[in-house]
């Protein structure tokens, strides 16, 4: 089917649906422009820490580019009023995929009728959770990596989406100093995803089964690929709660695949370790020694 195809979106703000590590950062990115980006989050606590985020970043993204324009950033605690005239809605809820159900059949109903509806996901595709979208025509993948560290987006069609509204998210985002790349097939994990998921896997069992450290191996790891940091410490970026949820969904896909990783997911989130977040994980961001 054909969209209706947003216009005026040089004037029209944006919102972004979850505060959280990822949604923050996506809304950081949306608002080097000059826009207004709502962020809304019904959790105060996360929604304030999210719009302190923003406000210390902006400046320092702002200043590594040319031609951007500090955009106005505002919290938003209730989803009609965070929608009310935007063109652009991300959503990027927790991997929960009753809730992303319930969201965007939300969204379908309340975002303006020629909104784009789009998902952060990082594995699941947005045709997964449609069961009470009225039109799946504007609705589509836009996964964000850890912007402003990095800073490619994957664009990916729930198979209905019009394709008229994804070549427009391709001319819109880099915009907004990021990277657009098409999945032209739909994948569970996308492209990044599935060979990161191979990656992160691999390290949760190494240091399961006592192989190494995670000192040892992000150590290693980042030398070889002249990086600054290797895989334990990037899963503490995002929140091992998030890691752990997006390998319970791969196992769902695949019950093939090692237990091993998710059982020392477990066992660290049990424990009180969520990563950077929380300020412990493979390491410990209270102190200075960073030790495991």
């Amino acid at each position: 089917m054909t969209a209706q195809l947003p216009k005026n979106v040089e004037t029209r703000p944006m919102v972004v649906l979850g505060a959280g590590t990822l949604g923050r950062r996506i809304a950081l990115m949306l608002a080097t422009q000059g826009a207004e980006v709502r962020l809304f989050d019904p959790a105060a606590k996360v929604r304030e820490a999210g719009l302190d985020f923003i406000r210390d970043e902006l400046p320092r993204v702002l200043a590594s580019r040319s031609g951007g324009k500090a955009g106005h950033v505002v919290g938003a605690d209730e989803m009609e009023g965070a929608l009310d005239n935007v063109w652009l809605a991300v959503e990027a809820v927790p991997e929960k995929l009753e809730l992303k159900k319930k969201i965007f059949g939300d969204l379908d109903r309340l975002a303006p009728s020629d909104a784009i509806l789009a998902s952060n996901s990082s594995s699941y595709p947005t045709s997964q959770f449609m069961d009470h979208v009225r039109k799946p025509e504007r609705v589509l993948n836009t996964h964000f990596m850890m912007p402003p560290e990095m800073t490619s987006v994957e664009i990916m069609s729930s198979g209905a989406t019009d394709p008229e509204i994804i070549k427009l998210m391709v001319k819109a985002l880099p915009k907004y100093g990021v990277t657009p790349y098409l999945v032209e097939k739909e994948s569970i994990g996308f492209i990044f995803n599935r060979i990161w998921a191979a990656i992160k896997r691999e390290s949760l069992s190494v240091v399961a089964e006592g192989v190494a450290s995670p000192e040892t191996l992000d150590a290693i790891y980042a030398q070889n690929f002249g990086l600054k940091e290797g895989p334990c410490r990037m899963m503490d970026k995002v929140g091992l709660d998030v890691v752990l949820a997006i390998e319970e969904h791969y196992a769902d896909e695949n019950p093939n695949l090692p237990d091993a990783p998710r059982r020392l997911l477990k066992d660290m989130i049990e424990a009180g370790k969520l990563g950077v977040k929380n300020g412990r994980g493979f390491y410990d961001y209270q102190s200075d020694s960073q030790a495991a």
